[in-house]
């Protein structure tokens, strides 16, 4: 037999085929594995990226209940065109607070990775209640009650406590004023401000709704947006996009 006929072993025997396949498959799992051990971590930090502020964090929560996940995706492909027309490609460090992820796998809508800061608090507030009074193509249905009602974020401290058993590194000082630094984000306490930005940086503290008015589902989600891909400054991030 030559050596060019061997592999007729593998053609008329499928057992043999069989152990052959799982032997190579084996081999490509461990060289694709097993350097992953001697990580300690597959996530690249970048300087920049903290957890969610409690006002953030409520946000985040309605943000999930509501699905807007089904419709917009929240991850930029380094592709040219995504990165052209959303800025830079998502990083692994920008989701790794969340739980679970909201990277998307549809979009009936723009990716939101980058949105914070794009539009103004009544640019949202107008959108959430009626989509078409801003965007006039936009087949996104209002969503008019969140500005109706009234956060409940009692449990938002046992919400923080869970996520640090998952690995989010809140402390206990954020988990202690955690409905002091809500209160102080939602509105126009400016003596609260201050330690908010101490726990979380580049936090921004305002007034999200009418001043003197408790602070509405709307605010929350509108501060959760707020913040969304503005934690990494990208003009001294050094890693370049490989776009094809």
């Amino acid at each position: 037999m030559s050596l060019w006929n061997k592999h007729a072993i593998f053609e008329k025997n499928s057992i043999i085929l069989v152990l052959g396949v799982l032997i190579v498959i084996s081999i490509g799992g461990l060289v694709e594995i097993l350097p992953l051990f001697y990580l300690k971590s597959t996530i690249e930090k970048v300087e920049g990226m903290r957890p969610y502020t409690p006002l953030e964090l409520a946000g985040r929560n309605i943000y999930v209940r509501e699905g807007c996940y089904n419709c917009h995706s929240q991850m930029i492909r380094a592709l040219r065109d995504e990165v052209e027309r959303y800025g830079h490609y998502s990083l692994a460090s920008e989701s790794m607070y969340d739980h679970p992820f909201q990277w998307g796998s549809k979009r009936n809508g723009p990716d939101l990775a980058r949105v914070g800061n794009k539009y103004s608090d009544e640019w949202h507030r107008r959108h959430l209640e009626n989509p078409r009074s801003v965007v006039p193509g936009s087949i996104m249905p209002g969503y008019p009650w969140l500005a109706k009602t009234p956060l409940q974020a009692e449990t938002i401290a046992q919400d923080m406590k869970v996520l640090a058993i998952e690995g989010v590194p809140y402390s206990d000082a954020m988990i202690t004023n955690a409905s002091a630094d809500l209160k102080a984000q939602g509105t126009d306490d400016d003596a609260g401000a201050t330690a908010l930005v101490e726990r979380y940086p580049k936090a921004i503290a305002r007034a999200y709704g009418d001043k003197g008015k408790a602070i509405t589902e709307a605010d929350a989600l509108i501060a959760y947006m707020q913040m969304l891909g503005t934690l990494v400054d990208f003009k001294l991030y050094d890693g370049k996009a490989n776009l094809r």
